[in-house]
């Protein structure tokens, strides 16, 4: 059976998909409306919606989408552009957001490897507290060399299954 054009697809069918893509977020962490605005431009052919489209399709109001592109923009997982001869603003999900998402959180390793090793030199490694924070350093320390080479990994693996143009 053929897959329906984007004409043909079925609104309630998409609808479903962005809430319950939505609640799966939301239990992984994520704040409710971004993770519904995540999933509309998402499921959306684009990739990329005005707010007006997001708020008429998720039936929010314009302050809600608002919010919500702003935290989704901190997390490096949308992007905001002009319309071409407009002022208005379209909210493009990265073609690549989640590798986008996991190397942008290597700046947030960084810091938490710099507190903790202050707070090891300041407590000290002999003790308790020191060791405890050791540990969670070097789990960082591991942690972010894993994701590299899992980054790595994907970049190979991505080509495999869509080519350059992905």
């Amino acid at each position: 059976m053929a897959e329906p054009s984007a004409a043909e697809r079925d609104p309630e069918a998409v609808s479903q998909f962005v809430e319950g893509f939505a609640a799966q977020l939301v239990e992984a962490g994520m704040q409710r409306m971004p993770a519904r605005v995540f999933a509309a431009l998402l499921a959306s052919d684009s990739g990329a919606m005005t707010s007006a489209e997001l708020g008429e399709q998720l039936q929010v109001s314009p302050a809600a989408v608002s919010g919500a592109v702003r935290y989704l923009a901190q997390q490096h997982m949308v992007a905001r552009e002009r319309e071409p001869g407009s002022r208005r603003e379209r909210y493009r999900v990265h073609s690549n957001q989640w590798y986008e998402a996991l190397t942008n959180r290597d700046a947030v390793l960084k810091r938490w490897e710099l507190a903790l090793r202050a707070g090891v030199d300041s407590l000290g490694s002999a003790t308790p507290a020191g060791r405890r924070l050791s540990e969670t350093l070097a789990f960082f320390e591991f942690v972010e060399g894993e994701i590299a080479a899992m980054m790595e990994h994907w970049r190979a693996h991505r080509e495999q299954l869509f080519g350059d143009g992905a």
